[in-house]
């Protein structure tokens, strides 16, 4: 597979399904051998964000790392900067941390806390962040949370960049005006220039552009009705999500979906699955053989996304096979 040519990083998401961590190693170094440039983990109910990353860290030194994303509210604000610097300090200079509200079924029904105003929430969390990874002793009354006479210890040599995850204008804009990027997920290629054009306006005079990740879903099947299958499945997971659902009737596809959400809405799962249009499969699951999968990835990054970090879902095909044929060298 060929990159395009005008993106300089290539990501992929880690760690891999059905592989141990503790078989990770041989995995990141064939990641460099084939050309990644970047591993970005998540936080859902699998993996924490940072383990994964702390053993790619020791194991493939080539690797850029960035998480995408952890959430605001799981870990106190003076834990989440200590857990931010060890891993920067770990891999100065090759680490970025991503922050997001996450979502109330993660944060609210799996950890037990409020999901309470979460744009608030984050824009703290990332100007508690700015001050804590920078040295300062931070006592401060925000508006979500309280912090007393904090200090980290270990203060990382390089400051690691700090993104957003975003989707719609508000969230899109705070990461244009105080963040280091944008982490963006489940759009087409054709959303990405609407989406960016947000963080661009936002951005401070002056100011190196923000990066703009996008974590790609792939699914490397040339058998459409396979891959379809496999895109429907990942669609009602995640967009009957409320902040899924109104990123994408910002983005004008509620019309498309509204069915899909009436019928999930009233628990009918089979009807969710079959409500969802072909196109709105192939606007935002990349599918297809390695080559068309390619092309596909290229017209995100020709519309904005300077990082993208597939996300591959090898339905119907190995792994490792799938993985390779879809790297950038």
């Amino acid at each position: 597979m060929t990159p395009p040519s005008d993106s300089a990083r290539y990501g992929i998401t880690v760690p891999f399904d059905g592989v141990a961590l503790s078989d990770h190693r041989r995995w990141f170094e064939e990641l460099v051998d084939l050309g990644y440039t970047d591993v970005w983990s998540a936080e859902v109910d699998g993996s924490d964000g940072f383990t994964p990353l702390a053993l790619a860290a020791a194991w493939a030194p080539a690797l850029n790392l960035g998480i995408a994303i952890a959430p605001a509210y799981t870990r106190g604000p003076a834990l989440l900067a200590q857990s931010v610097a060890a891993l920067a300090d770990a891999a100065p200079g090759r680490f970025a941390f991503g922050l997001g509200a996450s979502s109330p079924a993660i944060v609210a029904a799996w950890n037990g806390l409020a999901f309470v105003d979460p744009y608030r929430r984050v824009r703290d969390t990332l100007r508690f962040l700015r001050r804590a990874l920078a040295g300062e002793k931070v006592d401060a009354v925000y508006d979500t949370f309280e912090v007393h006479g904090f200090r980290l210890s270990r203060v990382p040599t390089q400051t690691p960049p700090v993104y957003l995850a975003a989707l719609r204008p508000g969230m899109l804009a705070l990461a244009g005006r105080e963040a280091d990027g944008a982490i963006l997920n489940w759009l087409s290629a054709a959303d990405v220039g609407r989406v960016v054009a947000e963080v661009r306006a936002a951005e401070p005079e002056g100011r190196p552009a923000a990066e703009i990740v996008a974590r790609i879903f792939v699914v490397p099947n040339p058998d459409p009705e396979v891959a379809r299958a496999v895109g429907r499945r990942l669609i009602t997971a995640y967009l009957n999500v409320d902040a899924y659902a109104e990123f994408h009737r910002w983005l004008g596809r509620g019309p498309l979906l509204e069915p899909m959400w009436t019928a999930w809405a009233a628990g009918d799962r089979k009807g969710a699955l079959a409500a969802i249009p072909d196109e709105v499969v192939d606007d935002v699951v990349v599918h297809g053989s390695p080559a068309a999968c390619a092309d596909h990835v290229a017209r995100y990054v020709a519309n904005g996304v300077t990082v993208p970090a597939l996300a591959v879902i090898p339905a119907g095909v190995d792994l490792a096979e799938a993985v390779a044929a879809l790297a950038p060298g």
